[in-house]
């Protein structure tokens, strides 16, 4: 099976390494954060991109559409389409998403929920299979 490629939402905001902002940050299309944000991160539309860099602090509500974490995030979490969890995430609150990716070293100290799981289909083990 293949599966088409979306190109990602372009960067078009930085939150530079040294910079700390207080209040919420709405954003479209592309955004990465070096620095500390003490407020909600919200994305403004579909098909956005979010990037936590590994010195990156936030403490809010995350949202957006492809949401990569490698700093801290201390608040809930929202990708809907993906999140992927980079050796140096660190997140403390609940997460939700609809396709998860975490590499080894990332932590959650929270519920992990997926979006939309009365859509998909029961899941089947294969060691459940009669052989």
């Amino acid at each position: 099976m293949w599966f088409r490629s979306r190109k990602p939402a372009p960067i078009r905001s930085l939150v530079g390494e040294g910079t700390v902002l207080r209040g919420g940050l709405t954003f479209v299309d592309g955004l990465r954060i070096d620095g500390e944000v003490h407020g909600d991160v919200t994305a403004a539309g579909a098909g956005s991109l979010l990037v936590v860099g590994e010195k990156a602090r936030i403490c809010g509500k995350v949202k957006a559409g492809h949401v990569i974490i490698n700093g801290a995030v201390s608040g809930p979490v929202q990708a809907d389409e993906l999140l992927e969890l980079q050796p140096k995430a660190r997140v403390v609150g609940e997460v939700s998403y609809t396709l998860l990716e975490m590499h080894q070293g990332a932590t959650v100290d929270g519920e992990l929920r997926p979006l939309k799981s009365e859509d998909r289909p029961p899941l089947k083990l294969a060691a459940s299979n009669p052989a």
